[in-house]
C-alpha cells in the first residue's frame, strides 16, 4: 500500500537554526513597532504595500477574501481537529500529539504576542477582528497547520501547495485591510519557528511510529488480528 504519510529524517541543526531564525526575524520587528510607538523604521512599506491591495479590490476578488477570511480561523481549527483525529485513527498518536501542539502553541504565543506588542490595525478592515495586529493570527494558524501537513506528507508537492496557501492567506488579510505586511510576515515567521523547533523534537518517534503503522487504520488492524492463522486480511 502506498504511505500517505513519509515523514523525513532531517540532521538536527537543519531543523533548530532555521526555526531560531524564524522567531527572531518575528521577535525584531515586534521589538521595533514597540520601539516605534506603532510606527517602526518600516512603516512607509506597510503604508506602501497597503495603497497597493487598495487598488486590487474588485466583487470577484471580495468573494475569494471572504472565504479566506472563514477558512484561516474557524477552518483552520476545523483543520486541525479533523487532522489530529485523522492521526489517531491511522494509528500514529505522536503525530497527533506534535500536529496539535504546534497548532495550540502557535495560536497561544500568536495571542501573547499581539497584547505585548498592541499594534493598531490599519484603517477601514473590511472583516470584524480581534484587537491587536501584530502578528496576524490568521497567518499563524494557516502556517501552522499546513507546514505540520507538509512535514508529515513528506513530498515535495505538498511543501508546494503549503507555501502557496501561506502566501494567498497574506495576501487576503493585507487585502481586507485587517493586517500591515508586517503582520502576515512576523506571523508566518512565528508560526513556522515554533513547527519546526516541535518538529525537531518529535521527529524521530513519529518518524518510528509512521514505519510500524504502515497503510492501515487502527480499525483494519485490529480486525485482520482478529482472523483466523493463515486466512489473508481483505
Amino acid at each position: 500500500m502506498i504511505r500517505v504519510l513519509l515523514p523525513r529524517q532531517q540532521p538536527g541543526w537543519q531543523l533548530v537554526l532555521p526555526g531560531v531564525l524564524l522567531l527572531c526575524a518575528f521577535t525584531v520587528p515586534g521589538i521595533m513597532i514597540l520601539a516605534g510607538q506603532g510606527e517602526p523604521a518600516f512603516n512607509s512599506v506597510d503604508t506602501t504595500w497597503q495603497a497597493l491591495t487598495f487598488t486590487l479590490h474588485s466583487p470577484f476578488w471580495d468573494g475569494v477574501n471572504a472565504v479566506l477570511n472563514w477558512a484561516g480561523y474557524a477552518g483552520i481549527l476545523v483543520f486541525h481537529v479533523v487532522l489530529a483525529l485523522a492521526l489517531l485513527a491511522w494509528q500514529r498518536p505522536k503525530g497527533a500529539v506534535f500536529a496539535a501542539t504546534s497548532g495550540v502553541t502557535a495560536l497561544a504565543m500568536t495571542q501573547l504576542a499581539k497584547a505585548v506588542v498592541g499594534r493598531d490595525r490599519p484603517q477601514g478592515a473590511r472583516v470584524l477582528s480581534d484587537t491587536g495586529s501584530y502578528p496576524s493570527g490568521h497567518v499563524s494558524a494557516t502556517t501552522a497547520f499546513l507546514l505540520v501537513l507538509a512535514i508529515l506528507v513528506g513530498r515535495w508537492w505538498m511543501t508546494l501547495l503549503a507555501a502557496l496557501g501561506v502566501i494567498a492567506m497574506m495576501i487576503s488579510r493585507t487585502y481586507l485591510s485587517a493586517h500591515w505586511l508586517s503582520d502576515v510576515l512576523g506571523g508566518a515567521c512565528l508560526a513556522a519557528g515554533i513547527v519546526l523547533l516541535f518538529w525537531w523534537r518529535f521527529r524521530d518517534v513519529c518518524i518510528k511510529e509512521n514505519e510500524r503503522a504502515g497503510g492501515q487504520t487502527i480499525w483494519a488492524a485490529r480486525a485482520s488480528r482478529r482472523l483466523p492463522a493463515g486466512e489473508p486480511a481483505e
